[in-house]
């Protein structure tokens, strides 16, 4: 089990103007969460121009808690995106977020995740409750708070939940792993199982997974230096570059290289 959170900057885009214009961590769980919960994050701004980031979600659920300019906190669960996501902030404000594992919300809440795939619902209405705010205090006081709340809602073991976990983390681990088929051969499974699979406990399907995950590579790689697309294009199984090319615009807002050219 790992000791520490996450350092790569996967899905945030421009992540060093992030880090210049607010206070963003990442901090592990309690222990006994740590099988569901990836991590959770913690932002902080005080901004005199609105500020707004781009991710390129993961497929995972999180559970945000948002304050803003000392008004009412908000609780939202945001599913797995299906496509760019874009928050301007702006004042002065506080989130506390936790990003879930894949099929890590599922025994947390008894339904099939793809209900929730595109979908920012709040807290309250997918049958979950907050005893009280989250975001005050100091970091060690805001994640002792989650810890309470998330082992407060008493998440049911489920295996399969935890077999859909574990194929999505070989998945984002194993960047020679580029087909459904081939994928479900190695496991000894059919294709049409691990879309049931992934659909019920993910929230998206397996080849969504696998294509979110090495375009996700290709815009942390962008972030490291120039790059030669044509050979990163054949490395991450796509048919040519014109093909990366096609579906980092598409989901990224613009062209590999005019992303690489803004970061420098």
């Amino acid at each position: 089990m790992r000791q520490q959170a996450r350092r790569d900057s996967r899905g945030i885009l421009d992540p060093g103007r992030l880090l210049r214009q607010v206070r963003f961590r990442r901090r592990l769980p309690t222990p006994a969460l740590r099988p569901y919960v990836e991590h959770y994050w913690l932002i902080d701004w005080e901004l005199t121009e609105p500020f707004a980031q781009r991710v390129v979600p993961h497929p995972a659920v999180n559970v945000v808690f948002h304050g803003q300019d000392g008004g009412p906190e908000t609780a939202e669960v945001a599913g797995p995106g299906d496509e760019l996501f874009v928050i301007t902030l702006h004042g002065t404000g506080r989130v506390s977020g936790v990003l879930f594992r894949p099929g890590g919300f599922r025994p947390f809440w008894p339904r099939p995740v793809a209900e929730l795939t595109g979908r920012r619902r709040p807290l309250a209405t997918v049958g979950l409750r907050a005893a009280g705010p989250v975001c005050p205090g100091s970091d060690d006081d805001r994640c002792r708070r989650l810890d309470e709340l998330l082992t407060g809602w008493a998440p049911a073991p489920d295996p399969l939940a935890a077999e859909a976990s574990a194929l999505v983390e070989e998945i984002r681990a194993d960047r020679s792993i580029l087909r459904v088929d081939d994928f479900a051969r190695r496991h000894g499974s059919s294709t049409r199982r691990l879309q049931r699979l992934f659909l019920d406990h993910i929230g998206v399907g397996p080849k969504w997974v696998i294509r979110r995950y090495r375009l996700q590579e290709a815009i942390e790689q962008a972030a490291g230096g120039p790059l030669d697309w044509a050979v990163l294009a054949s490395d991450l199984g796509y048919s040519d570059q014109a093909h990366l090319v096609r579906e980092f615009t598409a989901v990224a807002g613009v062209s590999p290289a005019a992303y690489a050219r803004s970061l420098r």
